[in-house]
């Protein structure tokens, strides 16, 4: 049943939406992550401890990048990843939980809240939450935080506009893809690339649609 706001000068469901495809337009829901030479964002048991030594965050786009992100989406096993190392995760980044923006968590399981935080729990499309992060993120980006596989529902939608990927100077072998997917026509096209230390290459790439 619809639900309409009796509250004076309250937004009408329709215009939310016009407004929702309005913001879509000037926002960028964009893939920001690393990966090792041979393709993978983390191990089989999806650690993250691989990245940690090859820079500071601080020398890195990430500063300038968060700043411009108004709302964030992740898989459980990233979000389980970062529960069980929180004191690595505020080593890294300053706090154990580093975001003050929204985060949509994609999970089929019930999983722990981080307190003081605001952590959506979702299931099911993607196309759904993204209107919901649209109008969360105002005129600010989305960030599809990982794994890899969420970052391609969001392609598979037609939702993703960019692939921001830090190339790190090691290999894993085996573990989680970087993009489990076949992208060949409409082509990813290379808009930058940066070298960021003697670690880290960053590829920038635009989602041609």
């Amino acid at each position: 049943m619809e639900h309409v706001s009796s509250r004076p000068g309250a937004t009408p469901l329709s215009s939310s939406l016009n407004l929702a495809g309005e913001v879509s337009k000037r926002m960028k829901t964009q893939y920001y992550t690393a990966s090792s030479v041979d393709g993978f964002i983390a191990t089989e048991d999806d650690s993250l401890e691989w990245l940690f030594p090859l820079g500071d965050l601080n020398d890195s786009s990430y500063p300038s990048f968060i700043a411009e992100v108004g709302a964030l989406a992740m898989g459980s096993s990233t979000y389980e990843w970062m529960l069980r190392n929180a004191d690595k995760v505020a080593a890294e980044t300053g706090a154990s939980w580093p975001y003050t923006q929204p985060a949509w968590v994609f999970s089929s399981r019930q999983l722990p809240a981080v307190e003081s935080s605001d952590v959506r729990f979702v299931k099911g499309d993607v196309r759904e939450v993204h209107r919901e992060m649209c109008l969360a993120a105002g005129a600010k980006n989305i960030w599809i935080v990982g794994g890899g596989d969420l970052a391609g529902q969001f392609h598979d939608a037609g939702l993703l506009d960019e692939l921001i990927i830090q190339i790190g100077s090691v290999t894993l072998g085996r573990g989680k893809p970087v993009f489990p997917r076949r992208v060949l026509s409409p082509t990813l096209r290379l808009v930058s690339v940066r070298q960021m230390g003697v670690g880290m290459a960053e590829l920038r790439y635009e989602v041609e649609k």
